[in-house]
C-alpha cells in the first residue's frame, strides 16, 4: 500500500517529483493472517463451540515477533488498516476468503509511551464493536457498575472526550447511548418504577439489585450463565477484566447475518510482559482466554511464554495444554512467526515505489543494490536511506552516488547524523539523553534559545510520535543507541564534559515541567531524572520534592531504573539509591513487607542518601517494621523522623500515636493527637481513637471530617484510607448506613493503591455481616490470606476480632473460644492485647489473667457497657432479619 509521503514532499521543490510511504508488501505475513482467520471462523462456527467453555484450550492468538525496527509496528497498522477497508489494498494482498465473513478489527498500541491502560483497552474493545449499532446488555450493565464504582461523578461520555488516546477509535458519539438504552431495558424488564428518562438519575447499583431476583424476566439477559456472580463481585479492575467474558457472549448474540469476527491487533507488546509481576499481562491473557470467538493478534519483539509452564503462577493458563498453537515445534498450525528481515526483492520494490521521477524510479539501479545490501532487509535502514537520498538530491540538484550509501546502520546514522545542521544536530545529541521530550523540552536541553532546530528534528522519519503521553516525541531506539557512536566521529563531536552539561541542562528542564499537578508527567519526569542524575552524577534537586510528591499520593507507579548507559559512573549514587528507594516503597502494595523492609534497610545502610532524603527510607522501613509485628524497631524509627523535623515528622508523629494505640496506651493517645494537626491527620487519629472506646459516632464523625479534608486538598490517597476507616466503625453500629461507607470506601480505593485500606474495607463488610451472614468464617479466612501475603499484622488481629463478634452473636461458646485463641495469636506482648481484651468485655466477661490490660479513657467499665450495648444492638437486628 502507498499513499503521499509528505514529509518528503515537502523537502523539494520538483513538481514531478513523487514521493510515498510505501510499505513493502509482506505477502507471507498476510498469507498467514488470512489463513488464521479463516481457521479461526471455521473453528468458531463450529457446531460444538461454546463462547462459555472456560476449560477448552484455546486457539485464538497468532503472534508476530522480531528485533526493534524489523517492522512489526507497520505490520500491526497495516493489516488493522487493510482489514476495515480491504479494498484499498487490492492488487498487493490476496483478499480474505468468502468464508470468513465480516471483520471488525481493533488496533490497540500497549508501549509505555502510548498512555494505554487495561482500562483503555477494555473501552477500545467496546468502542470497536460499537459499530454494530446494538448494546453489549451483559457487558454493558457490568461495565456501568464498575464504571460508577471506579469514576463517581464521571460521565463516560465526558471521559472519553477528554481523552485525546480514544479519538482514534470509532463509536465515542454512540456507546454512552447504547449503554444508557442498556439500563432502560433492564429496568423496565424488572419493574422499576418510572420511564427511562428517569432510569439515567438512578444508580447502577439500583438496578443491578433489581435484576438479582428478576434476572429471568430479562430475555437479553436471561442466558448468561456468569452474569449474575459478575455482577455481586466488587467492581474493580481484576473484575473488569472478567467482563471480557460478558462481551464475548454478547457478541455471540448478535444474529449471525450481522455478526463480524473480532480481530484485536495488541502492537509493542514487549511493555506488557516486561513490567512488574506481569500484572498486566495476567489481565491481558484472561481477556484473551474470555475471548475464544475474538483472534488476537500480538506483535512484539519476544515470543509470546503462555505456553511454558514456567509461568504457572504468574499467569492463570499457562502451559502447552492451554495453549498448543503458541508451544514450540507445533506442527500443522504453528501461531508464533518471526517477522523476517525483507527479502532482496522487497527491498528493491520499496526503494523503487518509495520516490519516483515523472513516474520512474529516482534512485538507479547501483544505489538501490547497494542500499538493499546494507540494510540486511531493515525497514529503518530504507527509510533512513530515502531520507538521505533526497537531502542529497536537493542540495546537490542531481542523484548521489552509489558509493554515499555503502554504510552500515550505525554509519548510516552517522551519515544522516553528519548531514543535519549543526544546531539539529545540536538538539538530536540531547532529546538521545530523553525518553521522551517535547520541542520545548527539546530546546531547553540543546541550550538553544528559539525552536525551529527542535521543530526540523521532529519532522525526521526516526522520530515517532504519540500525542497521548506527557511529552509527544521520541527518538526510534536503534538510533537513539547510534547517536553515540555517531557522534564520536563528528568534526563537532561533543567531549564528556558536553555530555554532561546537557544532562544537567535536561534534567533542569525537566524539573520545571513538573511544578503542576500533572500525575504521568511527574512520574515520568521522575523516572527520566532519576536515571539522568545517575548516569551523569548530578545533584538530586528538584528530585527530592518530586521524591515526596510521589509517595504523597497513594498511586505508586513502577519507578524501576533502566540499566546504566554511561560510562564512568559511580557504582552507586544519590540518585541509586533514591530510584531504589522509591521503587521498594512503591512495591510494598504488591509484595510482602518483609522484602521491602530488606531493601530499604539496605538503601541506608549504603549511606549514599543526602541526609534531607534519609527520612523516606527510614519512615517506610519503620511502617514495614510496624506492619510486620516489630513493635520496637517501628518505635525507634518512627522517632528518629519525628525528632528530625523533617518533611515526613507530622506523618511519623502519627506512627507514634499508632503504635500507642497499638499497646492500649490511649491516655496518651489522647494526648498526642490534638497536637498532630493536618498535616498528622489528627482526624484520623481521633476516630481510630474513639473506635476502640466503642464510641462509634465520634468516631465515624472524625474519619469523616478527615475525608473531606483530604479531598479539600486535593489528598485521593487520604482521603481513601479516612473513607476505609470510616467503613470499619460505621459496621459496628449501623448496618444500613456502613454499607454506603463501604461501597463508597471500594470506590475511593480504585483510583489509588493502598493494600492495608483494601483489606480494612474487607474487614469492614465481616464486621456488618456479623451475626447475621453464615459465611463470615469462611470469608474471614480469604481475608487472612491475604493480609498473610501482604505481611499486614494489624489486619490480621482486625479480622479475628470480627470472627469473635460474629460467634458471640450467634451465640456459639465454643466457636467464640477457638476464635479468642486465634486473636490471642495475634498478641505480643501488649501489642493488640487492648482487641482480645475487648473480645471478652463485649461479652460482658472479665478477661483472664496474664492479658495485659489497656489504659481505657473513661474505666473498663464504661468501655464495656459501650461495647456490650453495640452485640445486643447487633443481636436484636440479626433476629429481626430471621423473623424472630
Amino acid at each position: 500500500m502507498s499513499r503521499p509521503d509528505l514529509r518528503a514532499l515537502f523537502r523539494s521543490n520538483d513538481r514531478e517529483l513523487k514521493a510515498v510511504d510505501y510499505f513493502a508488501d509482506r505477502r507471507d505475513e498476510w498469507a498467514t493472517v488470512a489463513e488464521t482467520l479463516t481457521l479461526h471462523t471455521r473453528w468458531v462456527r463450529q457446531p460444538g463451540f461454546d463462547v462459555e467453555d472456560l476449560e477448552a484450550p484455546r486457539r485464538n492468538v497468532l503472534v508476530f515477533y522480531g528485533v526493534g525496527g524489523i517492522g512489526k509496528s507497520t505490520l500491526s497498522r497495516g493489516l488493522a488498516e487493510h482489514l476495515a477497508a480491504p479494498t484499498e489494498r487490492a492488487g498487493e494482498w490476496p483478499p480474505l476468503s468468502p468464508l470468513v465473513g465480516p471483520v471488525l478489527p481493533v488496533r490497540v498500541d500497549l508501549s509505555n509511551e502510548s498512555g494505554a491502560d487495561f482500562e483503555s483497552l477494555i473501552l477500545a474493545l467496546r468502542l470497536a464493536v460499537s459499530g454494530l449499532g446494538q448494546p453489549m446488555p451483559a457487558f454493558d450493565l457490568a461495565f456501568q457498575r464498575y464504571w460508577e464504582r471506579n469514576h463517581p461523578g464521571e460521565p463516560v461520555d465526558e471521559y472519553l472526550r477528554r481523552r485525546a488516546w480514544f479519538s482514534r477509535f470509532p463509536g465515542v458519539g454512540s456507546l454512552p447511548g447504547q449503554m444508557q438504552s442498556v439500563l432502560a431495558d433492564v429496568a423496565q424488564a424488572v419493574a422499576m418504577p418510572g420511564t427511562a428518562g428517569s432510569v439515567v438519575g438512578q444508580s447502577v447499583g439500583a438496578v443491578v439489585r433489581a435484576l438479582r431476583d428478576h434476572r429471568q424476566n430479562v430475555r437479553a439477559l436471561a442466558g448468561c450463565r456468569r452474569l449474575a456472580d459478575l455482577l455481586e463481585a466488587e467492581p474493580d479492575l481484576d473484575a473488569l477484566s472478567f467482563y471480557a467474558h460478558l462481551l464475548a457472549w454478547d457478541l455471540s448474540r448478535v444474529p449471525q447475518k450481522r455478526r463480524p469476527t473480532l480481530v484485536v491487533l495488541l502492537d509493542t507488546f514487549e511493555d506488557v510482559g516486561d513490567r512488574v509481576h506481569r500484572d498486566l499481562e495476567r489481565l491481558i491473557q484472561r481477556v484473551v482466554w474470555l475471548m475464544p470467538n475474538a483472534l488476537f493478534i500480538i506483535t512484539g519483539r519476544n515470543r509470546l511464554q503462555w505456553a511454558d509452564h514456567m509461568l504457572e503462577g504468574q499467569l492463570d493458563w499457562a502451559g502447552p495444554g492451554c495453549w498448543p498453537l503458541l508451544a514450540g515445534g507445533t506442527a500443522g498450525e504453528p501461531r508464533q512467526h518471526a517477522v523476517g528481515y525483507l527479502s532482496a526483492a522487497d527491498c528493491e520494490t520499496y526503494l523503487c515505489q518509495r520516490l519516483t521521477l515523472a513516474g520512474r524510479p529516482l534512485m538507479d539501479d547501483r544505489t538501490r543494490h547497494v542500499v538493499t545490501a546494507n540494510s540486511h532487509g531493515l525497514p529503518l535502514y530504507l527509510d533512513l536511506a530515502v531520507m538521505r537520498f533526497l537531502d542529497l538530491y536537493r542540495r546537490y540538484g542531481r542523484a548521489p552516488a552509489p558509493d554515499e550509501f555503502n554504510l552500515g546502520f550505525p554509519a548510516l546514522v552517522a551519515r544522516t547524523f553528519r548531514d543535519l545542521s549543526p544546531e539539529v544536530r545540536r538538539v538530536l545529541r540531547a532529546v538521545s539523553l530523553l525518553d521522551s521530550f517535547s520541542t520545548e523540552l527539546a530546546t531547553a536541553a540543546a541550550g538553544l534559545d528559539h525552536d525551529a532546530p527542535a521543530l526540523d528534528l521532529v519532522e525526521r522519519p526516526f522520530v515517532e510520535t504519540d500525542s497521548g503521553a506527557p511529552w509527544p516525541y521520541q527518538l526510534h531506539g536503534l538510533v537513539r543507541d547510534a547517536v553515540r557512536e555517531a557522534d564520536d566521529t563528528s568534526e563537532d563531536r561533543w567531549s564528556e564534559g558536553d555530555w554532561k552539561r546537557a544532562a544537567g541542562r535536561a534534567f533542569a528542564a525537566l524539573g520545571r515541567e513538573v511544578a503542576g499537578d500533572d500525575r504521568a508527567r511527574l512520574v515520568s519526569a521522575l523516572r527520566q531524572g532519576l536515571r539522568l542524575a545517575r548516569d551523569y552524577e548530578l545533584d538530586l534537586g528538584w528530585l527530592a520534592d518530586a521524591a515526596y510528591r510521589y509517595v504523597d499520593d497513594f498511586v505508586w507507579e513502577p519507578l524501576e531504573l533502566p540499566a546504566r548507559v554511561a560510562d564512568g559512573a559511580a557504582d552507586s549514587s544519590p540518585a541509586e539509591a533514591l530510584g531504589v528507594a522509591l521503587s521498594a516503597i512503591a512495591q510494598r502494595q504488591r509484595v510482602h513487607r518483609s522484602r521491602t523492609a530488606e531493601q530499604l534497610r539496605l538503601v541506608l545502610a549504603d549511606g549514599h542518601l543526602p541526609e534531607q532524603l534519609l527520612e523516606l527510607p527510614r519512615y517506610f522501613l519503620a511502617e514495614c517494621e510496624r506492619d510486620l509485628g516489630h513493635f520496637d524497631a517501628s518505635l525507634d524509627g518512627m522517632r528518629q523522623v519525628a525528632d528530625g523535623g523533617g518533611r515526613l515528622a507530622p506523618t511519623a508523629a502519627r506512627g507514634l500515636v499508632h503504635l500507642a494505640r497499638r499497646v492500649g496506651r490511649f491516655e496518651r493517645v489522647r494526648a498526642a493527637v490534638d497536637r498532630l494537626g493536618p498535616e498528622g491527620r489528627a482526624d484520623r487519629a481521633r476516630g481510630d481513637l474513639w473506635w476502640t472506646q466503642g464510641n462509634i459516632g465520634p468516631a465515624c464523625s472524625s474519619y469523616a471530617a478527615g475525608r473531606d479534608e483530604a479531598l479539600d486538598l486535593d489528598q485521593p490517597g487520604e482521603a481513601a484510607l479516612s473513607q476505609a476507616c470510616l467503613a470499619f466503625a460505621a459496621a459496628f453500629q449501623d448496618r444500613a448506613r456502613s454499607a454506603e461507607q463501604i461501597a463508597r470506601a471500594e470506590r475511593m480505593l480504585g483510583g489509588v493503591s493502598i493494600r492495608w485500606a483494601e483489606l480494612q474495607t474487607s474487614i469492614a463488610s465481616l464486621v456488618r455481616d456479623a451475626g447475621v451472614a453464615a459465611d463470615v468464617p469462611q470469608r474471614a479466612e480469604d481475608a487472612v490470606g491475604r493480609a498473610n501475603e501482604a505481611g499486614l499484622t494489624s489486619s490480621l488481629a482486625y479480622i479475628r476480632l470480627a470472627v469473635c463478634l460474629h460467634f458471640l452473636v450467634i451465640g456459639e461458646p465454643v466457636l467464640l473460644a477457638g476464635a479468642r485463641a486465634r486473636l490471642r495469636e495475634c498478641v505480643r506482648g501488649e501489642e493488640f492485647a487492648y482487641l482480645a481484651e475487648l473480645s471478652y468485655l463485649m461479652a460482658d466477661e472479665e478477661p483472664p489473667a496474664g492479658l495485659p490490660r489497656a489504659q481505657w479513657l473513661d474505666g473498663q467499665a464504661a468501655v464495656r457497657a459501650r461495647w456490650v450495648a453495640i452485640v445486643e444492638d447487633r443481636r436484636r437486628e440479626a433476629a429481626a432479619i430471621r423473623g424472630e
